[in-house]
């Protein structure tokens, strides 16, 4: 029952009462606590998507600066052009050298339609296979940032392919020899997150978000009413502890007191410590064993159990 309908029903109940003079005190009071939980539990959720989109929230540039030392951005994708919502490049991490590949949104306005809102059009996700594939000859690691809404949706992505780089994305990535580390850094919408989001080690940012679609892509569709996003984002599952408690991502990077945006450095400080700790593990292991067990964990993803 939605929040209207339970309102609805207390007028109802309240009208009830008034006519009849019966006491309709005690049920009322229980759709009442009901309505103002499920209120609690979506502005808590809501909470982490604005978070997720704070307009200071730290970009994958931002990131790539504070961790990454002498970086060297490559571009295109060697079939149409470049993607400037996707970067990519070579550098080192505690002189470990690392191919690292992410969304970009734009830090203001200007670059934001720049960078198509960090909405990467096919190239972008063929410049992101072009550069994993470049790391797998030379044996270096994979590092994914990812911060998008989705893959673009437009004419001329559809035109370009952009369904079909995806869904080669998803089939190269879990076969790459190589450890790959991808880290949600704001939000992981739909197809675009996972098109650069196959990894043997999944993180979320505290306050970023994970999900199939948009809250409010997700009220348009399925409650039919577009004012309901909040309501859309505590169904979805889509905080990281949820998304941790579904067994989707390997862990949860804490961030300061009040999100990234308040101490950037820190948060790439967390960051940088759960790369390392995981490369230090990853490289160890045989290139073949790494593919095997990554889609072994791919293959287990939504698996249940009838009790």
């Amino acid at each position: 029952m939605s929040d209207k309908e339970q309102e609805k029903l207390i007028e109802e109940l309240q009208d009830m009462a008034k006519k009849t003079g019966l006491d309709f005190s005690e049920e009322i009071e229980k759709i009442t606590k009901k309505l103002q939980s499920s209120k609690d539990a979506a502005a808590k959720v809501w909470k982490h998507v604005e978070l997720a989109r704070h307009s200071d929230r730290p970009r994958t540039l931002d990131y790539i600066e504070m961790i990454i030392d002498d970086f060297v951005e490559l571009h295109g994708d060697r079939f149409y052009g470049d993607d400037p919502a996707m970067v990519g490049g070579i550098g080192f991490i505690e002189g470990i050298p690392v191919t690292v590949i992410g969304n970009m949104k734009g830090r203001n306005l200007r670059e934001t339609i720049d960078r198509n809102g960090g909405m990467a059009n096919p190239e972008g996700y063929r410049k992101a296979l072009r550069l994993a594939k470049q790391a797998e000859k030379f044996h270096r690691p994979i590092i994914t940032f990812i911060d998008t809404q989705g893959a673009y949706p437009g004419l001329d992505a559809e035109e370009r392919g952009i369904g079909e780089a995806i869904a080669v994305n998803l089939k190269e990535f879990s076969q790459l020899k190589t450890p790959i580390i991808c880290i949600i850094i704001g939000e992981g919408g739909s197809g675009g997150a996972l098109g650069i989001g196959v990894g043997d080690k999944i993180y979320m940012m505290e306050n970023a978000i994970y999900s199939v679609i948009s809250p409010e892509g997700c009220a348009s569709i399925l409650l039919r009413d577009s004012t309901r996003a909040k309501d859309a984002a505590a169904m979805l599952k889509i905080t990281s502890k949820e998304v941790l408690g579904l067994k989707v991502i390997n862990g949860v990077i804490p961030e300061p007191e009040g999100g990234a945006q308040n101490n950037p450095k820190e948060a790439a400080e967390s960051i940088r410590k759960k790369i390392l700790k995981d490369l230090k593990d990853l490289m160890e292991r045989n290139p073949s064993v790494l593919v095997k067990y990554r889609n072994k964990k791919i293959k287990n993803m939504g698996n249940f159990n009838e009790t």
